[in-house]
């Protein structure tokens, strides 16, 4: 059995990698070929080029990227055209995915995108494109199977696996020993983003944010994780350049063991808010774009939803305070995370309400997910 993978993210490659192990639990001579990173290739994937390359994200700036993106689906495509797969799955990109999956899919090769497109928060036309596209869509979180399913689109929810892997309790005492923090100061975990043009956008904003804790948060320590050399390295410079008097510790690879150290948390919109979520901790979100992305959406209207943090559009309420572009600044930034360090009745609400989102998401997400792939691959070998 030969499976096509495409994934552009290290949280895509996490998920693609937990769902490879399922699927080779039950075919161990199963084969992968595409795009992954480090995990998915020690999973046995053999990726044709660097998962980095497709790691872009807004209109702009896919824009720059474009004739090298398209060179990369190009050959892609172009392969599995000469040698189809048995099948073939998407992992979140769908700018990028999308398009595979559907040519593949008209040349009969069965189609699983992994992780459903936010299409009910923006762009919500790409629906027709992810029913042309996908034969089924495995969905991480419970509002998006209904959402889907309206809209003629087979859907399975699976589960965020990250709520199976994180405890409902988490050791923030091993953590810090883990790290050699010390047991009575507090600490601020700060987390700009697994992108460069994250980095880019937000270290300023953050770093004096976080300076400007240190200065009111008697011995606070600082601590961020940094997915890649590349990311730890335009960080430290900008640590150097924004915030040249704040003592940073940098870490490579172990956001879940910063998070449950940490007491509270600022974070770049994205995976990591749930996983903040995950590890109980109070955070402050941030996010900017590139300033024309920005207008283009806002502009035609191509946002509709309220909130753009997962851990708020989880639960009932909001509780993480979101700063988004030009708000994203210090000055914004700064009041919620000290409200954080010094409301302690406030904090252990927030951990009280995470907990029982916690709860509510606890699935076996990598045997569901390879359960409905097989499933799919069984029904489609038998048309």
């Amino acid at each position: 059995m030969r499976i096509g993978i495409v994934a552009a993210e290290p949280s895509g490659d996490q998920l693609a990698a937990g769902l490879m192990s399922a699927l080779q639990a039950r075919h161990p001579d199963v084969v992968f070929e595409g795009v992954g990173g480090q995990q998915m290739t020690a999973q046995g994937l053999n990726s044709w080029f660097p998962m980095e390359r497709l790691s872009v994200m807004g209109l702009v700036e896919v824009l720059g990227r474009l004739p090298e993106l398209l060179k990369m689906r190009m050959a892609l495509m172009h392969r599995w055209q000469q040698q189809p797969p048995d099948l073939f799955i998407g992992v979140d990109a769908p700018d990028f995915n999308l398009k595979l999956e559907t040519v593949l899919k008209t040349r009969g090769v069965p189609t699983v995108h992994y992780v459903s497109p936010t299409v009910w928060a923006w762009r919500q036309k790409r629906v027709r494109k992810i029913r042309a596209a996908a034969d089924l869509v495995l969905s991480i979180f419970p509002f998006e199977q209904a959402f889907l399913e309206k809209h003629g689109i087979s859907c399975t929810y699976v589960g965020h696996p990250l709520a199976h892997r994180y405890p409902l309790l988490p050791d923030q005492k091993a953590a810090r020993e883990q790290l050699g923090l010390p047991k009575g100061n507090p600490v601020l975990a700060v987390l700009p983003g697994s992108r460069s043009g994250e980095i880019h956008r937000l270290a300023r904003p953050f770093l004096e944010t976080a300076a400007g804790c240190a200065r009111q948060i008697p011995g606070l320590k600082v601590v961020t994780p940094l997915a890649t050399e590349k990311t730890a390295e335009a960080f430290r410079l900008a640590c150097g350049q924004y915030a040249p008097d704040l003592d940073v510790m940098l870490t490579r690879n172990n956001a879940a063991q910063v998070l449950t150290a940490a007491d509270v948390v600022l974070v770049a919109s994205g995976t990591a808010t749930f996983e903040a979520l995950l590890c109980k901790r109070p955070m402050v979100v941030g996010y900017k774009v590139n300033p024309l992305t920005y207008r283009i959406i806002m502009g035609l209207g191509m946002l509709k939803v309220e909130h753009v943090a997962m851990a708020n559009l989880l639960g009932e309420k909001p509780l993480a305070p979101e700063f988004i572009q030009t708000h994203c600044e210090s000055e914004h930034l700064l009041p919620p995370l000290k409200e954080f360090f010094r409301n302690m009745e406030l904090a252990d609400r927030i951990k009280k309400h995470y907990t029982k989102v916690h709860e509510s998401l606890i699935m076996d997400t990598d045997q569901l997910a390879a359960e409905a792939v097989l499933k799919l691959w069984k029904e489609k070998a038998q048309v």
